[in-house]
């Protein structure tokens, strides 16, 4: 039996959904295609986990935010402890957004378009009044990301360096959930909503929604704290393996470098989760059910084949 020589693996479960889900299409792959015993998850924050990827206690991590673990992340890379195996999926955006319905108008729900000419962080001020604030009647609603995010202080800098807080007042959504509940809610009444959002998000996968565009990304601005007037940079997520595991391994080098997803899939099986109250189990068959031409082109004919007979008998 072919089984009992293949090592049991350990994936990085971090506490995000994305990661989870790409952990269990790995899992079934690896069982049911490359006949690897069901591996088992470590639950824990990211870079405790990348620390043990180093020391070979976590074999695999699908996603790594590198721009938030940058020093670690490439002292490990460096020293030959991990492998990078590029990017999980495209470079993820974040910033700031408005339903699209706002500038294109939903002709199936009837709505027009009221606010045609929004396309930048810059026409903001013309638009104040569609975004107006129940508390501050005087200035529009900006929905800002919870407090103790990097992303919220960020915001407050940008805004006065944009010259938004004369027109606009920065609310606190108090929680992940609570900023999408915001969004989903003006969504459902065809209302303009304003605020920080990133991707891949299960509301971003529900929701049609238009990043608006800042000035182009620039280090030497968005490195001075007092400046940031300037996009987001876009995150590089990467997957990485223990380099043991590489050397012993080398079909499943192979399988997780051409490892491959995109923002919409992502999107897609997160908004999946949030309508069917569905687990990462699940989420994982339904992206497999759905994108095949996608995770077969990350396997040799032979391993993808095994793949489809095995979901065959998952209903």
């Amino acid at each position: 039996d072919k089984t009992s020589q293949k090592q049991q693996l350990v994936l990085a479960d971090v506490s995000w959904d994305s990661v989870k889900v790409h952990n269990r299409i790995v899992s079934f792959i690896l069982q049911h295609g490359y006949g690897y015993p069901a591996p088992a998850y470590t639950f824990g924050e990211t870079l405790p986990l990348l620390q043990g990827m180093s020391k070979g206690d976590v074999d695999i991590t699908m996603e790594v935010w590198v721009d938030n673990y940058g020093d670690a992340w490439k002292e490990m890379v460096d020293n030959g402890t991990v492998k990078d195996l590029g990017s999980n999926f495209p470079d993820a955006p974040q910033g700031w957004y408005v339903p699209t319905y706002m500038i294109k108008g939903d002709p199936g729900r009837g709505i027009e378009p009221m606010a045609p000419d929004l396309k930048s962080v810059s026409d903001l001020p013309r638009y104040w009044e569609l975004f107006r604030s129940p508390e501050v009647p005087t200035k529009g609603r900006f929905h800002n990301s919870p407090p103790g995010w990097a992303a919220t202080a960020i915001n407050e800098v940008k805004f006065k360096n944009y010259g938004l807080d004369k027109n606009f007042n920065l609310f606190s959504t108090g929680s992940d959930a609570a900023l999408s509940a915001s969004m989903v809610a003006a969504y459902e009444k065809g209302q303009p909503w304003l605020g920080y959002n990133w991707e891949p998000n299960w509301v971003m996968g529900q929701l049609d929604m238009t990043l608006l565009e800042e000035p182009v990304y620039d280090p030497a601005i968005w490195n001075d704290p007092n400046n940031q007037a300037c996009a987001y940079p876009v995150a590089y997520v990467a997957k990485g393996v223990n380099s043991s595991v590489a050397a012993s391994a080398p079909e499943l080098v192979e399988f997780i470098s051409k490892y491959q997803t995109t923002l919409e899939q992502n999107n897609d099986f997160l908004a999946y989760m949030s309508q069917n109250e569905a687990g990462e189990e699940q989420a994982a068959i339904y992206f497999l059910k759905k994108y095949p031409d996608t995770w077969k082109a990350w396997l040799p004919a032979d391993i993808a084949q095994k793949v489809e007979e095995a979901l065959k008998e998952v209903n």
